[in-house]
């Protein structure tokens, strides 16, 4: 009968503690804003690319947000040049703002074929997307998604 009652008063601690943080964690509050700052070329070898991608978070509320990692997928019109999750902890202070970066690997012997194919017409634009999940909170994650698109037309890169 003891054992019952601590159980039962284990259970309600549990479930009170965690609905609070659950208020605390969403609790009316707005989702951090993610923008691209830079893409940087660290090493670009016939089969192994490099690159940083460097992002910034702008956390507007009134309370701190951790930031758990990122989950994120780059397209060059519909071909899947590279995917991955990059999993640093940081905390991001009230009404403040924290920049980081995310190593990228690439492999674009791989489509040599087709990207090639896109780099024929020099006057067509090459679409390009960053898709994203940057996992915020602790007890209860939540994801910000992320997109950003674009184009390149390959004409503009080639001198005269």
């Amino acid at each position: 009968m003891f054992q019952l009652r601590v159980i039962k008063l284990l259970c309600l601690c549990v479930i009170f503690g965690l609905s609070g943080c659950s208020s605390l964690i969403t609790g009316g509050e707005q989702d951090p804003e993610v923008k691209l700052l830079k893409v940087d070329v660290v090493k670009a070898k016939l089969l192994r690319q490099d690159f940083k991608l460097r992002f910034r978070v702008d956390n507007p509320n009134d309370s701190s947000v951790l930031v758990r990692g990122l989950r994120y997928k780059i397209l060059l019109n519909d071909l899947l040049l590279t995917e991955g999750e990059h999993s640093d902890w940081f905390i991001v202070e009230a009404h403040g703002h924290k920049n980081f970066s995310v190593p990228v690997r690439t492999n674009l012997w791989e489509h040599l074929k087709d990207i090639s194919k896109m780099l024929r017409k020099s006057d067509q634009p090459i679409h390009y997307r960053l898709e994203g999940k940057l996992k915020t909170g602790f007890l209860f994650g939540h994801s910000v998604r992320i997109q950003r698109n674009g184009e390149i037309i390959p004409g503009d890169l080639i001198p005269e």
